[in-house]
């Protein structure tokens, strides 16, 4: 069930950003903003978030330009409403990887040169952090992936340095079940952009999700026993280094 209090969400994002330190006095951090429900989500939070943080820090918004066309006004109605400075990076991302590059399986290399571009960005415009609105199912369903067909046990951490570009990583939504994040869209009433890439639900990724969402039917608390499982796993202990 929904809670009509409005913040149900925000404590458990703060326990995340304190127990593995991600924004701290000072910062300036960038939110990759692709106008979905997640990065939606991410950034009214993170606002809240600021409003009564104990650090002081700065808060902007970086939406990649696939190449699709579209009408930008929509992400800065968004950005605009919750004051924070939106930049849009235009790239031909789509054009390579759909057109140029014809991948069969696209989703590793459009990742790869969305996650450039957003970096990119990021030091264009003096950030040392960039947030990524993965949330909860994201991670089990990263786990599953390199489960099932790498063999390996693993999932993206809440926080990673990047050596080749000096940015850290965060993912604040980390512990947040994707319902949560549902839940708060249409009680907000945001008018999410629809992901125009041609192979969006088609994936490797979408399998893994149905396979959660199927298990979750017979073990009602999977995600609970899961988000659990990771915060007392090796894959998400905190780095206690000053």
């Amino acid at each position: 069930m929904e809670r009509s209090d409005g913040k149900w969400f925000l404590t458990t994002v703060k326990q995340t950003i304190y127990r593995y330190r991600m924004i701290e006095d000072g910062d300036t951090v960038v939110v990759g903003f692709s106008g979905g429900k997640d990065s939606c989500a991410l950034l009214y939070i993170l606002k809240l978030f600021q409003k009564h943080a104990p650090v002081s820090f700065t808060l902007k918004a970086v939406h990649v330009d696939l190449g699709w066309t579209g009408d930008p006004a929509p992400f800065y109605r968004f950005a605009g409403h919750l004051a924070v400075p939106l930049h849009i990076e235009k790239t031909f991302i789509a054009r390579v990887v759909f057109e140029r590059r014809k991948e069969k399986n696209p989703c590793a290399l459009c990742a790869n040169m969305r996650r450039g571009a957003l970096h990119q960005a990021a030091l264009k415009l003096g950030a040392n952090k960039v947030a990524l609105g993965h949330h909860l199912d994201d991670a089990m369903q990263t786990f599953f992936l390199n489960l099932l067909f790498t063999g390996q046990m693993n999932t993206f951490k809440p926080t990673t340095f990047l050596d080749r570009t000096g940015l850290t990583q965060i993912r604040p939504l980390v512990l947040l079940p994707e319902k949560t994040l549902a839940a708060l869209a249409r009680r907000e009433k945001w008018p999410v952009i629809k992901n125009p890439c041609p192979v969006g639900g088609k994936t490797k990724r979408s399998e893994m999700a149905a396979l959660i969402d199927e298990l979750a039917l017979r073990y009602p608390d999977l995600r609970e026993k899961c988000r659990s499982a990771l915060i007392n796993s090796p894959f998400w202990k905190p780095d206690l280094n000053p």
